[in-house]
């Protein structure tokens, strides 16, 4: 557990300046894995690339990829949340397909926010979080997304779904893909896993058919030259929700002294939309992302609470894997399409 920010990953992945040689030097080993891990990458995107590999198209279903080439923190949830919300605006049939990162069952699931919704050990927090904010849209969790998607279609007679965290997943082809670049961060060191932050060599995002850019609030990153199909969204603190479900205005905890507990991988992004909503952020507890927080974890948090006279604050991802009596209350976030609204819906098939 850590409480302060930024975490040592963060450090790591985006240093604020550039690395000294003795840093680079120390850090040797983990460049030699990175450049290991590139060149397997780099041989499995020339098979797909030359067709020696190909994704499975399922007729009479449209498919929509929304990922990215960092691993993790770019603001991908909320991306695939709005999309799955204008699709159901619009009277489309829609589901969302989602491998359950972090979930202990190895069974495929199915259901809405509509039905009784499985544990979190069964699906997973981001396919409880998209179904609790999107009921109308069916989750299909499961390792084999290409029989998720004949599943949506032929089972459940779905028009179009959404392929979470979808960009490396070339096993099922897609109509567009979408990829989620946060403005505040860029690509961090440009350096690939485990060195940097990065899934796929840059080169990989003329494959995107749409960039989805998440305005920075305040300094961005140099970003490169990014493909010419993009859409500007901003990301902003819609509401609070308190720990027994109800619905308050943003300036709700503005000047209120906070204790802000989160299991993400880039936590100060968090911590920027808690500053956002001036907060008074007085202490943190911050874990690995995707934690499963202990007992213990939880009993400590709130006793350096309830010590120090702090409100519990934390973040929608993480409040599904939480206790329901944990007194925490959760930022929800959501998104306005400041540039190319014309593109997205295009992408999304309602031209």
């Amino acid at each position: 557990m850590s409480t302060e920010g930024p975490t040592a990953i963060e450090r790591l992945f985006y240093p604020p300046h550039p690395e000294p040689w003795s840093r680079r030097a120390l850090l040797a080993p983990v460049t030699a894995l990175a450049w290991g891990y590139g060149l397997g990458v780099r041989v499995r995107k020339s098979l797909y690339d030359h067709q020696l590999w190909k994704g499975e198209r399922i007729e009479g279903l449209r498919v929509l990829s929304v990922g990215n080439v960092n691993v993790g923190g770019t603001g991908k949830t909320p991306a695939v949340l709005h999309l799955a919300e204008t699709l159901v605006k619009a009277g489309r049939k829609v589901g969302i397909l989602t491998r359950g990162y972090g979930r202990v069952s190895k069974e495929p699931l199915s259901f809405t926010g509509a039905e009784p919704l499985p544990s979190v050990e069964e699906a997973g927090d981001e396919p409880l979080l998209l179904a609790r904010r999107c009921p109308g849209v069916r989750v299909l969790v499961g390792a084999d997304r290409r029989t998720l998607a004949r599943r949506a279609r032929d089972e459940f007679g779905l028009e179009v779904v959404l392929l979470d965290d979808g960009f490396q997943h070339r096993q099922l082809a897609r109509d567009e893909d979408v990829v989620v670049v946060d403005e505040a961060v860029g690509f961090g060191n440009g350096r690939m896993l485990p060195r940097g932050p990065l899934r796929e060599p840059l080169s990989a995002l003329n494959r995107a058919t749409l960039i989805w850019v998440r305005a920075a609030p305040g300094p961005t990153a140099n970003l490169p030259p990014l493909p010419e199909r993009r859409v500007r969204t901003r990301y902003h603190p819609s509401a609070w929700v308190d720990p027994q479900g109800h619905v308050h205005p943003p300036e709700a905890l503005r000047g209120v002294p906070v204790l802000a507990l989160a299991g993400l991988a880039r936590p100060g992004s968090f911590l920027r939309t808690l500053n956002q909503l001036e907060t008074d952020v007085r202490d943190t507890a911050l874990f690995p992302d995707h934690h499963r927080f202990t007992d213990g974890e939880l009993q400590d948090t709130e006793a350096r609470a309830r010590r120090q006279g702090l409100r519990l604050v934390t973040t929608e991802k993480d409040a599904v894997r939480l206790p329901r009596d944990f007194p925490a209350w959760q930022v929800r976030l959501g998104v306005e399409v400041l540039e190319g609204e014309p593109l997205l819906r295009e992408a999304l098939g309602l031209r």
